[in-house]
């Protein structure tokens, strides 16, 4: 039953109180878990401490510590890193948005932010949840521990401390959601890039049974997991930045700042061993550790009963090349670079995209294997376990839509879809020569199109279009003229 005041609802920590807007009430900074201090920096996260009073959710609060990151060359990307750091110990909240209470239970959709699970957080200004209250969800963004307190592999610590967290929020949802209006029988969890690939971990972890109903996986990778020998490499290098033997001991007194400073000196580390290549293609040196991948547990029943929406955008690679002028000097050397991150026989894997691509040119090939590499291939894999093993039903897409941005180099990049869901064209921000959008203005009956099938699928469990069955591979083209 919704409250009697939608601006203020008890949660199971204590009451928030929350500020009304056009379309529904929006609680910020409401705390799912204990602050992440001291040791417990590198523990599993924790009940929060029950508040007393009523606690003030109008105003957005603090974020995981992290380092600067508003720009990749001369593209703007503020709007996807949000604010940055801001300082606050109490910084493992969610954001709701939550709609009128003037009709039954709504779905639920919890989104995780990318960022290479170093920067981001749900205050960015592309995950505003208003489009969403709307229409109807009670949408719910989640911050979670990033860098060396979130995902170093530390002896003494559990691993994947950052989706942990994620996890945590799910629990709290199920206990809270309800309170906001929502149904916590019909959750789905969505996140895009370092975010997609958590939701990969957390469908393919057996905790996570009974707090997701659908997943959205929006440029992830169901094969971006380090293993415990990669992500070895990374704790030495962070031990020989800080001159200690990392530990939870040794690291407990180091101030945030310092483990934030530290992450500079692990750019372009090299954490390929003699049995796996580097599955991110060295543009992080953190991401999730397992001695398997998410897709494989997925093919293995993990997660059936859930219905899975996947995708990726056709180039994805570009937002890694053309801000930072790459794109419009590529040469064929530099083609057979990029393959060799992800292929043993570098050669004979251009051999292959020339044959499949003959007109493409050098610069079109490094973008394509470069998005493949990060992205597509896993997202495939992920797919296609899914599809075979899964009780639930599949549904695969590709955002084609191109933007002009950087000389229309940068195309349907990594990250495009993003504005189009949140249904945020209007975001000043995006627009202009800097700006994610580009010049020309972004086709605003596609931000309907796709905004409400991603909806749909929340409600219902269809986005709209045919199912990938694992023999005929559907996949949904969005955006295409």
């Amino acid at each position: 039953m919704a409250p009697a005041d939608p601006a203020t609802v008890t949660t199971t920590s204590g009451p928030v109180r929350g500020r009304r807007h056009g379309h529904g009430t929006v609680f910020l900074d409401v705390p799912y878990s204990a602050p992440p201090v001291g040791r417990r920096r590198f523990a599993a996260p924790s009940p929060h401490q029950r508040w007393t009073g009523v606690r003030d959710a109008t105003r957005p609060g603090p974020t995981a510590p992290q380092p600067t990151r508003d720009s990749f060359g001369t593209l703007d990307m503020s709007p996807y890193f949000g604010p940055g750091w801001q300082r606050g110990d109490d910084y493992l909240t969610v954001n709701i948005w939550a709609p009128q209470p003037d009709g039954p239970t709504r779905p639920v959709m919890v989104f995780v932010h990318g960022g290479g699970f170093v920067a981001g957080s749900g205050r960015a200004p592309l995950y505003d949840g208003t489009a969403f209250a709307r229409d109807g969800v009670v949408l719910i963004t989640v911050n979670y521990r990033l860098g060396i307190p979130g995902f170093l592999h530390l002896p003494d610590a559990p691993d994947n401390r950052g989706m942990l967290d994620v996890l945590a929020a799910l629990h709290w949802i199920q206990e809270n959601a309800a309170q906001f209006g929502g149904d916590p029988g019909n959750v789905t969890l969505f996140g895009q890039s370092a975010g997609a690939i958590i939701v990969c971990g957390v469908l393919a972890d057996p905790a996570s049974s009974g707090l997701v109903r659908r997943a959205i996986i929006q440029s992830g990778t169901g094969t971006g997991t380090f293993t415990p020998d990669q992500a070895g490499i990374v704790t030495a290098a962070v031990g020989r930045e800080l001159d200690l033997e990392p530990s939870v001991k040794t690291l407990a007194d180091i101030p945030d700042e310092r483990l934030v400073a530290v992450m500079a000196g692990l750019t372009g580390l090299d954490v390929r061993t003699s049995t796996h290549h580097d599955p991110l293609g060295g543009i992080t040196s953190f991401s999730l550790v397992s001695e398997h991948q998410p897709a494989t547990a997925v093919a293995a029943g993990q997660g059936s009963e859930i219905d899975l929406l996947i995708g990726t955008n056709l180039d994805e690679g570009a937002l890694y090349l053309a801000p930072l002028g790459l794109l419009a000097r590529t040469t064929d050397a530099d083609v057979r670079d990029t393959a060799a991150r992800f292929h043993p026989d570098p050669d004979e894997a251009v051999r292959a995209y020339r044959t499949q691509h003959p007109s493409a040119s050098a610069a079109d090939l490094r973008t394509t294997i470069l998005g493949d590499g990060l992205f597509t291939a896993g997202t495939r894999q992920m797919a296609a376990a899914h599809a075979s093993a899964a009780d639930g039903r599949t549904y695969c897409y590709e955002f084609v839509w191109r933007s002009d941005a950087i000389d229309g180099q940068l195309g349907a990049s990594h990250v495009m879809e993003l504005p189009f869901v949140f249904d945020r064209l209007s975001l000043p921000s995006l627009r202009g020569p800097r700006g994610l959008l580009g010049n020309a203005a972004p086709p605003a009956p596609l931000a309907t199109r796709v905004h409400q099938s991603w909806i749909q699928f929340a409600e219902t469990g269809n986005p709209g279009w045919p199912v990938h069955e694992p023999a005929g591979g559907r996949i949904q083209h969005i955006g295409a003229a």
